[in-house]
């Protein structure tokens, strides 16, 4: 079996593993079990006349006595590209608007509060090629282009706060950025998050079409709680995450693109450690299938010339600030994951364990400072 036919760690664990030994070990990898949430029928059906998978469960919080519960609705949606790489720039657009846009509709039937689109989501994921055309044709205005239009239509439509990550062209600078577009449920751009860190690994060559984000660390306040954007290869880096929970986000959201060859066994692994260690909740949005180009390309790595970056394994899923995590979508088909959260369970979590109240970070400051200084002496003592 190669890795693009194995549908899920999940699947694979109920078929073959006894039901109670099946729970100790979802306690393990997952954590505190989280509780399916239960969907309007119509929604189930549509998704199924749609053919996408549709998965939905919940994150409790402790009843406290001064405050009500917090809870919201996210919504985190992985898909294919829809037409060949080949086909002409705005039949692919077309394509992609209108299979995300029936996807959106199923998540307002299920409730969804917030709705997060995979990085750069209405096109092939062409970085690897280096070719300058005709992927710069993608790029749009965040705040006027065509799929910023799009959302902002489906936002008001559907009462949603919409994050449409995109490859953004920002004209008065002649520059090309990874940037993500927040859209307030009223159906206004409250803002972007460009993507802060550029990886410079295996076929991932994104620096040869934009470079690192100048937005910082933003988080937007919505009706339904603080959110983060914190654009794929930025969960690598553990200080990202850490200063846009400083910046006070309730949930981050991770939208990506990255295949099983180069980085799945760490996919499970880093949205969820965020989330412990920013006493925050974490969604992780990776998009699925095999992207096809016409031409081959190297990535100077020692492999032979290619036509595909590899298989795209989705696998989104939710993590919570108590260490656990929802199952994730199916690593080949499209798929809309709905998550309740009730949001108290972050400051009930940071109570328990402390981690920002203990952190040392005027010394971390301090030190960080010594340490990118060209002077710089690391502290070791030797014999």
């Amino acid at each position: 079996m190669s890795s693009c036919e194995f549908e899920s760690l999940e699947k694979s664990l109920e078929s073959h593993l006894p039901e109670a030994e099946l729970v100790e070990v979802k306690r393990i990898l997952y954590g505190k079990e989280t509780l399916k949430l239960d969907l309007p029928a119509f929604a189930v059906e549509a998704a199924s006349e749609r053919n996408f998978e549709l998965k939905a469960f919940k994150f409790d919080a402790l009843q406290e006595q001064l405050r009500p519960p917090r809870r919201t609705r996210v919504g985190l949606v992985q898909h294919k590209i829809v037409l060949p790489t080949d086909a002409p720039v705005l039949e692919q657009i077309n394509a992609i608007h209108s299979r995300v846009g029936e996807i959106v509709e199923v998540a307002a039937m299920c409730g969804v509060n917030i709705i997060c689109f995979q990085e750069t989501w209405t096109m092939p994921f062409a970085f690897c090629t280096r070719e300058k055309e005709p992927w710069t044709e993608f790029a749009e205005s965040a705040e006027e282009g065509n799929t910023t239009r799009f959302c902002q239509e489906l936002a008001k439509k559907y009462n949603m706060v919409i994050i449409s990550p995109i490859l953004e062209r920002e004209e008065l600078h002649s520059k090309l950025w990874n940037s993500a577009v927040v859209i307030s449920n009223s159906g206004n751009v409250l803002g972007k998050s460009r993507k802060n860190h550029i990886p410079r690994v295996g076929d991932f060559n994104e620096s040869t079409y934009y470079m690192e984000g100048d937005t910082g660390h933003t988080v937007f306040q919505t009706q339904f709680g603080r959110i983060a954007v914190n654009i794929c290869y930025g969960r690598h880096h553990p200080l990202n995450w850490f200063m846009y929970s400083m910046n006070g986000a309730e949930i981050i959201f991770n939208p990506s693109a990255t295949v099983g060859a180069l980085s799945e066994p760490m996919w499970p692994i880093e949205a969820r450690n965020a989330a412990i260690a920013n006493h925050c909740f974490t969604c992780a949005i990776n998009r699925v299938g095999t992207e096809h180009f016409k031409n081959e390309f190297t990535s100077g790595d020692g492999r032979k010339a290619h036509h595909d970056f590899g298989h795209f394994y989705g696998s989104s899923y939710v993590a919570a600030p108590d260490g656990s995590r929802t199952p994730g979508l199916s690593r080949t088909q499209d798929g809309l994951l709905v998550v309740e959260m009730d949001l108290n369970l972050n400051r009930q979590v940071s109570d328990k364990w402390s981690f920002k109240m203990t952190g040392r970070y005027a010394e971390y400051a301090e030190k960080l400072t010594e340490a990118v200084a060209h002077d710089f002496k690391p502290k070791v003592i030797k014999e």
